[in-house]
């Protein structure tokens, strides 16, 4: 029997392609809409969308919530601190992990397998909660700003990444670099980074999406408020279900607000630069993953 053609697809193929487009669309709608629902109640009077009933449009659009969230100090001073948190982080962090992943690269580095499984171990195998605290404690770096830096400059899955990167890239680069009478460091800095842009992009976007998001170290290891991340001020806000304060000290400003909508507001605001930084490094994403990913 032969099977109905139109151009050189079987209806067989062309069925597989309707299924696996309206999949697709069900996956993308579940995955978008409760992004769609907060913004779009965000932006709504706040005692009206008390009422509920508002799934695609504002009833009554207002941009008050977003006046009260703004109005709040610690709110802009959470802001700047995770933005300084997420370079800096973001920097130093992919700098070093590349820095130890290029010599862990070579087969001829002494003592390469036992790093690599002592690594390994730690990737399932943490010390925990209480010997962290403890030894944040006695590094004196609690309630400081670099409490969110020095513990996250090391990731060992990073560096699993990198390593087989690195050794994708054509030794005879580094064997004619070397001639020229480079060392170690400029090979390193002026020959293998240039070439690692897509997994330097991967990395980045890991690392500083982690930092971006990151609310547990602002909870657990800073108590002054001006030191506070934006996540860790959302977290606040989300978890005092009773955050009367903050709903008086905005109501001063506009008179509309209630406590959902300012939550809603600041998810948003919390949410929406690294939504906009995504895009410019996801064309790195998957040709730093395939590049990098592990192989037998």
């Amino acid at each position: 029997m032969r099977m109905f053609k139109r151009g050189n697809r079987t209806n067989g193929e062309m069925c597989f392609d309707w299924v696996n487009n309206i999949l697709m669309f069900c996956i993308c709608f579940i995955t978008l809409y409760p992004i769609w629902y907060i913004l779009v109640n965000s932006f709504n009077e706040g005692a009206d969308a008390m009422l509920g009933g508002i799934f695609w449009w504002p009833r009554e659009f207002t941009t008050e919530n977003y006046a009260a969230v703004f109005a709040n100090k610690g709110l802009m001073t959470s802001f700047g601190i995770t933005v300084l948190r997420t370079l800096i982080g973001t920097v130093t962090n992919v700098f070093f992990t590349a820095m130890v992943a290029y010599p862990l690269s070579k087969e001829h580095l002494m003592g390469r397998k036992f790093y690599i499984i002592m690594g390994t171990i730690t990737m399932f195998f943490s010390g925990g909660l209480i010997p962290s605290f403890l030894l944040y404690k006695n590094l004196d770096i609690l309630n400081k700003f670099i409490v969110y830096i020095l513990p996250s400059l090391f990731n060992f899955f990073n560096l699993i990444i990198f390593v087989n990167f690195f050794r994708e890239i054509p030794k005879a680069l580094e064997e004619s670099a070397s001639i020229d009478g480079a060392n170690d460091i400029v090979i390193f800095l002026k020959v293998i980074l240039p070439l690692s842009k897509p997994v330097l992009a991967t990395i980045a976007l890991f690392t500083g999406v982690y930092h971006w998001n990151d609310y547990f170290a602002g909870v657990i290891f800073i108590q002054d408020a001006s030191l506070e991340p934006i996540q860790t001020f959302l977290y606040r806000i989300v978890a005092e279900s009773g955050s009367n304060q903050m709903v008086a000290a905005a109501t001063n400003v506009v008179k509309s607000t209630t406590s959902l909508s300012i939550k809603l507001a600041t998810m948003v605001i919390t949410t929406f630069p690294i939504v906009c930084v995504y895009p410019f490094l996801q064309k790195y994403f998957v040709k730093g993953m395939l590049i990098g990913a592990v192989k037998e």
